[in-house]
Protein backbone atom coordinates (compact mmCIF):
# COMPACT_ATOMS: atom_id res chain seq x y z
CA UNK A 1 0.00 0.00 0.00
CA UNK A 2 0.84 3.32 -1.03
CA UNK A 3 0.10 6.28 0.50
CA UNK A 4 -2.25 7.35 -2.46
CA UNK A 5 -4.57 4.18 -1.59
CA UNK A 6 -4.83 5.92 2.23
CA UNK A 7 -5.52 8.99 1.29
CA UNK A 8 -9.22 10.24 1.78
CA UNK A 9 -10.97 12.18 -1.86
CA UNK A 10 -10.50 16.11 -1.52
CA UNK A 11 -14.23 17.16 -0.04
CA UNK A 12 -16.11 19.33 -2.55
CA UNK A 13 -16.54 23.14 -1.69
CA UNK A 14 -19.76 23.59 -3.34
CA UNK A 15 -21.09 25.86 -0.39
CA UNK A 16 -19.31 29.11 0.47
CA UNK A 17 -17.49 29.21 4.34
CA UNK A 18 -19.97 29.98 7.00
CA UNK A 19 -18.56 33.23 8.41
CA UNK A 20 -21.28 34.38 10.76
CA UNK A 21 -18.35 33.37 13.71
CA UNK A 22 -16.78 36.47 12.05
CA UNK A 23 -19.34 38.77 11.40
CA UNK A 24 -20.29 38.42 15.52
CA UNK A 25 -16.54 39.01 16.09
CA UNK A 26 -16.48 42.19 14.00
CA UNK A 27 -19.72 43.26 15.49
CA UNK A 28 -18.10 42.43 19.21
CA UNK A 29 -15.06 44.58 18.65
CA UNK A 30 -16.71 47.67 16.83
CA UNK A 31 -19.56 47.71 20.11
CA UNK A 32 -16.43 47.62 22.23
CA UNK A 33 -14.59 50.42 20.51
CA UNK A 34 -17.50 52.43 20.62
CA UNK A 35 -18.29 51.97 24.07
CA UNK A 36 -14.40 52.41 24.89
CA UNK A 37 -14.82 56.04 22.89
CA UNK A 38 -17.93 57.01 25.00
CA UNK A 39 -16.17 55.89 28.56
CA UNK A 40 -13.20 57.90 27.41
CA UNK A 41 -15.17 61.03 26.55
CA UNK A 42 -17.22 60.89 29.82
CA UNK A 43 -13.93 60.34 32.18
CA UNK A 44 -12.62 63.05 30.05
CA UNK A 45 -15.29 65.48 31.03
CA UNK A 46 -15.47 64.47 34.36
CA UNK A 47 -11.41 65.01 34.53
CA UNK A 48 -11.47 68.43 33.25
CA UNK A 49 -14.71 69.37 35.94
CA UNK A 50 -12.67 68.00 38.72
CA UNK A 51 -9.90 69.66 37.59
CA UNK A 52 -11.35 73.12 37.75
CA UNK A 53 -13.67 72.40 41.27
CA UNK A 54 -10.31 71.59 42.97
CA UNK A 55 -8.43 74.85 41.44
CA UNK A 56 -11.29 76.43 43.58
CA UNK A 57 -13.35 78.00 40.89
CA UNK A 58 -17.25 78.60 41.35
CA UNK A 59 -17.98 77.87 38.00
CA UNK A 60 -17.31 75.13 36.39
CA UNK A 61 -19.99 73.42 35.10
CA UNK A 62 -21.75 75.06 32.04
CA UNK A 63 -24.95 77.18 32.56
CA UNK A 64 -27.49 77.25 29.86
CA UNK A 65 -29.43 80.48 29.81
CA UNK A 66 -33.84 79.78 30.02
CA UNK A 67 -35.03 80.00 26.36
CA UNK A 68 -37.33 83.16 26.29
Amino acid sequence: MTMSENASPPESDDHPPNRRGAMFALLAIVILVVLGFVVARTLHKTSRLQDCVMSGRSNCAPVEAPPR
